[in-house]
């Protein structure tokens, strides 16, 4: 009997309250799929009807031609944050992982602060001090404030792979002659391919979604697009607002299933 209502309890916890989490992570996002398709005015759950004229509209250059420079800038924007990341994650995983002890205890935190760091504090200082040293807001601003705030996310990925990497896998490469370059490049970053990669995609969707640090270290030209979504929303419940989240959802959607299938635990 105990061992029946232990099976019985653990079934509700785990498909009960599981498949209510789910639920709740998953409902949301299929409400704002079906108002996409839309045949009304206006932004309404259930839709009056389906059509595709609000995506015909969105992708129409004339009609949208101020989305699109928003979303042209956004991704601007979270591709340079993801090569900047690059530029100090990597090295900086590498690096961590061959030091031990109270020196990584100490620098590890700190490469990290920024994911602890409300990001609307952040864009608040980096404004602040970006204007005692004589630097206004711009697009180039922006990117080096994406790049402190989301490079963690980097860093933490290829971290995860560089700490469980065989150090004899180099030494061996040594071993036979090679320099310390032609180990790097053909031994360490090979293996570290799968972080840099997942570091990369969220890097790139955390930028591109982004409100807090590009409505403070944006300049007026650089529109951004999770900032021309808010407008919309503010000026006349645009449906094409959803179109563009339904857009989003199917790229992030294909995106992660193709790394799945690529990059998966049976890769």
């Amino acid at each position: 009997m105990r061992d029946a209502a232990s099976t019985f309890l653990y079934r509700a916890f785990v498909y009960g309250i599981g498949g209510l989490a789910i639920l709740y992570l998953i409902a949301p996002i299929a409400i704002a799929l079906v108002m996409s398709f839309t045949a009304g005015q206006t932004l309404q759950f259930p839709p009056q009807g389906l059509s595709l004229r609000w995506y015909a509209a969105l992708l129409d250059p004339v009609v949208s031609a101020t989305e699109h420079i928003a979303a042209f800038n956004s991704l601007k924007i979270a591709g340079l944050a993801v090569i900047g990341s690059l530029l100090f994650a990597v090295p900086a995983s590498i690096g961590m992982a061959r030091i031990r002890g109270r020196a990584a205890n100490l620098t590890e935190p700190l490469l990290l602060a920024p994911l602890v760091l409300p990001s609307l504090v952040y864009g608040l200082a980096a404004l602040v001090v970006s204007s005692l040293v004589g630097l206004r807001p711009s697009l180039w601003l922006t990117v080096a404030g994406h790049i402190v705030v989301f490079g963690p996310l980097m860093y933490r990925a290829t971290a995860v792979i560089a700490q469980g990497m065989d150090p004899s896998l180099a030494e061996a490469s040594t071993t036979l002659g090679a320099t310390p370059m032609t180990t790097l490049r053909r031994v360490i970053l090979p293996l570290l391919v799968p972080g840099i990669l997942a570091g990369a995609f969220l890097v790139f969707i955390q930028s591109l979604d982004n409100v807090s640090v590009s409505l403070f270290l944006a300049d007026a030209r650089t529109t951004v697009l999770p900032l021309r979504m808010f407008a919309m929303i503010e000026e006349s419940l645009d449906v094409r607002v959803a179109a563009m989240s339904g857009i989003l959802i199917a790229v992030t959607l294909v995106v992660v299933v193709t790394g799945r299938k690529l990059f998966g635990p049976s890769r």
